[in-house]
């Protein structure tokens, strides 16, 4: 049987003691903040694969999100979502409404609300860096963005 390497992505960061708890149960390596796990989990599919995960792990961990860490041959990633009641039910109203399943929907509405996000913070980066070039040359600007990043104190990616 195949083993799938998966992403989990936690809603707060998990303390040693319950991170050495729940890898007793699957191997798991965490990024430096405890926020984000990895695993390989023995099964058939990569769907089957993070349905195994969540069942064994859910209740031991606050997982938002699982995914698998390679795309398929269609360059796709799976993506694993748990949600709440209210947001389940939304979703399944608005599905119906839209005459799909709540996975077609998801499917559907997901790329089209991070291109949105995209374009937006596009549009709102246009809007802050648009005023410091009035004042400075692209080079300077460019120069300082470097120089800031390059200060910025190191922490864990979330």
């Amino acid at each position: 049987m195949p083993h799938h390497a998966l992403g989990i992505t936690l809603t707060r960061p998990l303390p040693p003691p319950l991170l050495h708890r729940a890898a007793r149960l699957l191997p798991l390596a965490a990024n430096h903040g405890a926020t984000r796990l990895m695993s390989l989990v023995a099964a058939k599919t990569p769907q089957h694969a993070a349905q195994r995960l969540r069942h064994r792990l859910d209740a031991r961990l606050p997982i938002g999100v699982i995914t698998t860490h390679y795309p398929d041959a269609d360059h796709r990633v799976l993506l694993n979502a748990a949600f709440p009641p209210a947001v389940h039910a939304t979703l399944t109203a608005d599905a119906h409404h839209a005459q799909q399943t709540p996975e077609r929907f998801l499917v559907l509405a997901l790329p089209r609300a991070l291109a949105e996000y995209a374009e937006r913070e596009t549009d709102r980066l246009d809007h802050a860096v648009r005023p410091l070039l009035a004042h400075t040359t692209p080079a300077y600007l460019l120069a300082a963005v470097g120089h800031a990043l390059a200060q910025l104190p190191e922490r864990p990616t979330p």
